[in-house]
């Protein structure tokens, strides 16, 4: 036979990455992994103007054949600490129908609006723009009973944000933010930055409220 290569058995090689370094063993691992930011690739599949077609299950349009009560759009944009337009923003809505009423298995009471769900969901378009088509929705009790004005309570979800932020939309105009108990507890000069101000000329009722994620203007989050 002619020349041969000598063969051996070859320990094995540490486990490593896909980079050369040796992968640390668990048991060196100490403390816990870092949080992950929310954003921007929840837009891509959880919205209906991603990548799926999820109208039905998830929309910004909120209107139902047997809703009642009065129609109204909300809508605005979302800007960044710097003013700039998020356009990879993700918003989520939840409400009271026309009588107060949520869609919730906590909520005993009938609904007259059997398919109305009260939850709305939208991405921000390339100019940070918002709109979600739903009803008025009327007042509901606070946990000690007291009467709250019509809102809107708001989740934004966008990138750079460890967790979402939580705020709520009030109606301009409505008698009874005057003496909402949540209302209550924002100085009076940051108010204006919850309360969704009428677009005058509108068939339909229109409000626009801009959300700021920071700055001087930066809209009022709740901790919730």
């Amino acid at each position: 036979m002619g020349a041969v290569l000598p063969l051996q058995h070859c320990a094995a090689r540490s486990r490593r990455h896909a980079d050369g370094d040796e992968i640390v063993p668990d048991a060196d691992i100490k403390g816990i992994t870092p949080s992950q930011t929310v954003g921007p690739f929840f837009k891509y599949g959880l919205t209906p103007n991603g990548a799926y077609d999820w109208n039905d299950a998830f929309t910004n349009n909120l209107v139902t054949p047997d809703a009642s009560g009065e129609r109204i759009r909300v809508e605005g944009r979302v800007f960044d600490g710097d003013g700039q337009p998020v356009p990879d923003c993700m918003l989520e809505i939840w409400q009271a129908d026309a009588q107060g009423r949520f869609a919730d298995p906590q909520d005993k009471r009938a609904l007259p609006n059997s398919t109305f769900r009260g939850f709305g969901r939208c991405g921000t378009d390339p100019n940070g723009g918002y709109v979600f088509d739903t009803i008025r929705p009327g007042q509901v009790p606070d946990p000690d009973g007291k009467p709250q004005a019509p809102h809107l309570l708001l989740a934004i979800f966008a990138r750079g944000m460890l967790l979402q932020l939580y705020t709520r939309i009030y109606l301009d105009g409505e008698a009874a933010n005057v003496a909402d108990p949540i209302l209550a507890l924002v100085p009076s000069d940051r108010r204006d930055t919850l309360i969704a101000r009428r677009k005058p000329g509108s068939g339909n009722a229109v409000y626009c409220l801009d959300i700021h994620l920071q700055g001087d203007n930066e809209t009022v989050f709740f901790d919730v």
